[in-house]
């Protein structure tokens, strides 16, 4: 062996060095990240180097300013966008936009164009890029047009980047774009989104410009959405007709153990878990979408992902393609991603937290306190605004987050009540305390907090803790609206806190010109603003258990605050006369438009729950039931003398029976169907057809906990939650 190895001119030393060298030239993971970001995304970077001088600054007076769109580039940018998406891969492109179904939708056209004696190119022009017509018979409408008329239109949205979306055979162009009637009447959820971002703008501007400390010139909302979802193995999935249909366990016995040893939060992420993770995440990165965050969530098998600001209209766009990406990811590691709201009974739902705030062309974060909030009299004059926004308008923040799968988790123990309050923090609270009573200053401020052992450091220390049940929380400079559900299309609830923001902004603005106008100096004007507007709306501040039967009770009967319990009580309120001219006033939404929301929202309501009444039907009657009665029939042939298998037999037999009944209360109300207009149909599924599917599965529930485990054809809990 020696002689053989002196034979061969082989230098280990040599050889670790070339390794080295070797292993260093390969991109390091961080280096990986930066590359990957924003790589399938068309930027404006991307697009000064394909377009004119003149043609670029025409766009992005568009996209960042908000000037009107010039239609005599389209030619030009609709040619770099094809140039650059073909480099990437793509054979094809779509306008990509946001029905009222709360997804998104996409039809496809190909840049290949015949061009006779059997030779095609590929094309894309400026009239295509700028507008498209889907047929718009198949979108809900809420009566904005009726079926039989199917002319619709989507429209470029140029402040939004175009970008790729890849699949195993090939790339697409994706044009983010609005979606509008022949008629304009917005079918989307991004055009009212839009009108609220320039309304928010309008108001917004001219206090900045009186108050004369930003250098920005022009205000949008940003935004965070966090997103909570649960993922199971892919063959519990499609063994249960009920999350096949509802995305959520219509049936499930509580397993012995869930979320009670608190072991799950912030644990080891496990290893297919943390793939998939990653997987995701260079998907996302690709797409442009800075995801900052990721981690266990509080449920066993439930987990969470988030970005960081950007502004609301791109972060509109990112949350879907974000629930989009985790949903197809999942599959490729044979698991289904959950992102119903209370896919599991009994333990924690999923939510998206809104994290929004107000900010400038020049970066300023208006929602900053600063070293010194007491004495940041803009930023006490635009919380004041918040403050008056959410309290004159609980009753649209509840409504812009109602729907059939967010009932399961608002209201419980473990989700935002479904009353509307602010948490603003110890420190907050006790400035504008301070204010409203004359006295000024600031009582409470932040320190360090030291932990018991040298070789710690000393941490700093906020001067106020956290409220987890608040559903909207101010949260250092921001406002965290928790009440959002973990399936919406976070548009709506964007739109919703746009508008009232930037009416009440309106509204104390006029108020602060006539004391201006009477000779008061602009200092004293604001202190007594901002304190009057304290003293007048300090009801919805609540720093304490929103869960509690106390706040319940001091809420609605001390402080006149509304309480929502369902979401047909908050729909109610949607298309009221407040809220029409709300919407008009600011151009956000017409009398029809709003109206066509709230009959969407009824109408999704009601087939959401009759889905699953039909589904609890169909599970009971062709799955549960014969298990419960094939397990009776195998205690027949135990012999008579045991005790045990009579008194299981009983049991099982009465219980049988009691699921026999409840089945046959189900079938008549999911056939009673409640009415012929749509809010009839709505108010008989919460009334009627859920009450008996609770009562369906109370039974089966416990017949699972008697029934030989071979015979019970439904996954469970155990098995989805805990096996990953």
């Amino acid at each position: 062996m020696t002689q053989a190895s002196n034979t061969q001119d082989f230098d280990v030393n040599s050889a670790a060095r070339n390794w080295r060298v070797e292993a260093t030239a390969q991109p390091t993971p961080s280096e990986l990240v930066t590359e990957k970001f924003a790589s399938d995304v068309l930027t404006a970077d991307q697009l000064k180097t394909r377009m004119s001088k003149s043609a670029f600054k025409s766009l992005q007076a568009t996209a960042e300013r908000g000037e009107k769109l010039d239609p005599s580039i389209a030619d030009t940018v609709a040619l770099a966008m094809k140039t650059w998406a073909m480099e990437k891969g793509a054979t094809h492109y779509t306008h990509w936009f946001q029905p009222l179904t709360g997804g998104t939708a996409e039809k496809h056209d190909s840049f290949l164009n015949p061009a006779g004696d059997g030779v095609a190119i590929m094309s894309f022009s400026g009239k295509e890029l700028i507008q498209a017509e889907p047929d718009a018979s198949s979108f809900p409408s809420g009566g904005l047009r009726a079926t039989f008329e199917a002319r619709g239109y989507t429209a470029w949205d140029p402040s939004s980047p175009a970008f790729i979306v890849r699949h195993a055979n090939g790339a697409t162009l994706c044009i983010p774009s609005v979606f509008a009637s022949w008629k304009g009447e917005a079918l989307d959820l991004k055009t009212p989104l839009l009108r609220s971002i320039e309304a928010l703008n309008k108001a917004v501007t001219p206090a900045l410009k009186l108050f004369g400390a930003s250098e920005g010139t022009r205000v949008t909302s940003s935004l965070g959405a966090e997103q909570e979802y649960f993922l199971i193995a892919e063959e519990y999935y499609y063994r249960r007709p009920d999350l096949v249909m509802s995305g959520r366990t219509l049936f499930g016995a509580k397993p012995p153990r869930g979320q009670e040893l608190e072991d799950h939060y912030f644990g080891a992420i496990p290893d297919r878990i943390l793939s998939f993770m990653t997987d995701a995440e260079m998907q996302l990165y690709a797409l442009g979408i800075p995801v900052k965050t990721r981690h266990n969530e509080v449920a066993p098998g439930q987990f969470e992902v988030a970005p960081i600001f950007e502004h609301s209209n791109i972060a509109a766009d990112h949350q879907q393609l974000m629930m989009q990406v985790l949903r197809t990811t999942a599959r490729k590691y044979g698991l289904v991603c959950l992102m119903h709201e209370k896919p599991f009974a009994g333990i924690n739902g999923s939510g998206k937290h809104c994290n929004w705030s107000m900010a400038t062309d020049a970066g300023e974060n208006l929602l900053d306190p600063g070293d010194t909030p007491d004495e940041n009299m803009q930023f006490l004059f635009f919380t004041s605004a918040v403050l008056k926004a959410v309290d004159e308008h609980q009753d649209l923040l509840r409504a812009c987050v109602a729907s059939a799968s967010n009932d399961h988790r608002l209201g419980a123990a473990e989700a935002p009540p479904a009353i509307i309050s602010i948490f603003l923090g110890s420190e907050l609270s006790d400035i504008f305390e301070r204010l409203a009573s004359g006295q000024g200053g600031r009582g409470k401020s932040a320190g360090l907090m030291g932990l018991g052992s040298r070789v710690l450091p000393e941490i700093p220390v906020h001067a106020g803790d956290r409220n987890r049940t608040s559903p909207f929380a101010f949260t250092g400079n921001k406002f965290e609206f928790r009440a959002v559900g973990s399936s919406q299309s976070i548009s709506f609830p964007i739109t919703v806190m746009n508008a009232i923001v930037a009416d009440s902004v309106g509204d104390l603005m006029t108020d602060l010109q006539t004391r201006l106008d009477g000779g008061m100096e602009l200092s004293t004007a604001l202190a007594e603003l901002v304190r009057e507007t304290y003293k007048t709306h300090k009801r919805i501040v609540f720093d304490g258990d929103g869960y509690s039967d106390e706040w319940h009770h001091e809420a609605e009967h001390e402080r006149g605050l509304l309480n929502l319990r369902t979401a047909l009580d908050a729909l109610e309120h949607l298309h009221s006369p407040k809220n029409i001219e709300l919407f008009g006033k600011l151009k956000i939404l017409n009398d029809r438009e709003l109206a066509a929301r709230q009959e969407i929202m009824y109408d999704i309501y009601f087939k959401t729950v009759n889905i699953e009444g039909e589904t609890t039907e169909y599970m009971a009657q062709r799955q549960i039931l014969p298990a419960a009665l094939a397990y009776l029939a195998a205690l027949k042939n135990v012999p008579e003398s045991s005790r045990a298998a009579a008194g299981v037999s009983r049991e099982v037999s009465d219980m049988t029976d009691k699921l026999y009944d409840a089945l046959q209360v189900l079938r008549e109300q999911n056939a009673a169907q409640g009415g012929e207009e749509v809010h009839e149909k709505a108010y008989h599924m919460r009334d009627h057809v859920l009450p008996a599917m609770r009562e369906v599965r109370t039974v089966a529930d416990r017949l699972e906990n008697m029934i030989d485990f071979k015979l019970w054809p439904l996954p469970t809990y155990r098995q989805m939650l805990f096996v990953k």
